[in-house]
């Protein structure tokens, strides 16, 4: 198949420059020594990681995050050599030589990890880059506060050594996203208390950092020295309760559409889909879009995801099946090849990343990234 004709069957257009819009309106949020990482895992949560990322940087982004090592090591075989990338998710056997030798700063949470990376500096003959991750709260990857003393002065030993060099110390919130929380604050705290702690033994980290998309946008007093929003810089809002894009000031960056693949009469009566669970009330107009739970649609939204077809949104009839689904059209006859939009920035009344989220009972973050490798991303506004 030519990549015309997948086009036509579906894609996920993606706007180069509204992602750089919305990295010069975070960069807006905070001041001016504040650096800024654009973080890009999980292929830019979809949205293709080698391109969004030169048009983070392109906008004033100076660091580029990724959660797993071989995303960062694929992001220098791009040829991004210059900017710095922290990557964070590491587990045993990971790695670290080839990340150290690529210039990668590595997150360590633990005295397993500081052993392996330690090793691979010897084994190169390099000092590996470092940044040590505290657990405020949030009980993922990231040292406990008992266990930071024993990290921290392990690290210092390895630095002295000329085996490591720390270049950071830094955390991750837990309910940013919900303005007002408790742990908010309890989490600064703490965070605050692990880095004077690690500084007063002698660390000198070159950034300090804590906040995600909802702290760049709500809590000044979390930016320290480095902000790494993520969701926000494609455009989607954290939460509904952060505000809605539009609010902020963020214009979604991905589209997804496809072309009806096919219209026709039904009767009144006629079930859809596997096991019938949308019968039709009347006779009606049934259109089969080429998309579904195999690219990313989920099949939770059956018979609640929006599409606008022609000028009215429509609904999944019946369940979402693994290469397409049905929508009910109620008489209306679009031209087999009519376009059909699931979900973008909202301007000409489609819906919107989060309203797919409201249906499918997650959050607007999965929408994105869970869109599959078999739909194109065609890049618009280079």
């Amino acid at each position: 198949m030519t990549q015309t004709a997948l086009h036509r069957r579906a894609r996920a257009e993606i706007d180069l420059g509204a992602l750089r819009a919305n990295v010069r309106t975070l960069r807006a949020r905070v001041a001016p020594h504040v650096q800024m990482m654009a973080v890009v895992k999980a292929d830019a949560y979809g949205h293709g990681a080698v391109r969004c990322a030169r048009a983070a940087l392109d906008a004033g982004a100076t660091w580029l995050g990724t959660a797993t090592p071989h995303e960062a090591l694929a992001l220098r075989a791009a040829g991004l050599r210059e900017a710095r990338i922290l990557c964070w998710l590491w587990t045993p056997g990971d790695p670290w030589a080839e990340g150290i030798e690529a210039g990668l700063d590595m997150a360590v949470s633990g005295m397993w990890a500081l052993r392996e990376v330690t090793e691979a500096a010897q084994a190169t003959g390099r000092p590996a880059r470092i940044q040590l991750k505290a657990d405020t709260g949030l009980g993922r990857n990231g040292c406990q506060p008992a266990d930071w003393p024993e990290l921290v002065t392990e690290a210092l030993k390895a630095e002295a050594q000329g085996l490591v060099k720390v270049t950071g110390l830094w955390s991750h919130f837990a309910c940013a996203d919900e303005p007002g929380h408790p742990s908010i604050p309890g989490q600064l705290d703490v965070f605050r208390s692990m880095l004077d702690y690690a500084e007063k033994a002698g660390i000198e980290p070159e950034v300090r950092h804590i906040a995600n998309s909802p702290a760049t946008l709500t809590l000044p007093e979390a930016h320290f020295d480095l902000v790494r929003p993520g969701i926000a810089m494609y455009g989607v809002s954290p939460d509904p309760a952060v505000g809605t894009s539009a609010e902020l000031g963020l214009r979604p960056v991905m589209s997804l559409k496809a072309s009806v693949a096919l219209v026709k009469r039904v009767p009144g009566g006629h079930g859809v889909s596997y096991g019938h669970h949308y019968v039709t009330p009347g006779e009606t107009t049934l259109g089969l879009i080429p998309l579904g739970y195999a690219d990313g649609v989920p099949r939770h939204a059956s018979g609640r995801g929006p599409v606008l077809v022609g000028d009215r949104v429509r609904t999944v009839a019946g369940r979402v099946a693994m290469d397409q689904f049905v929508v009910d059209l109620g008489g209306d006859l679009p031209e087999a090849g009519a376009e059909a939009v699931l979900f973008g920035p909202g301007d000409r009344g489609e819906p919107t990343a989060q309203d797919w989220a409201e249906a499918a009972d997650t959050i607007a973050y999965e929408i994105v990234t869970r869109i599959g490798a078999r739909v194109p991303r065609v890049y618009v506004g280079e």
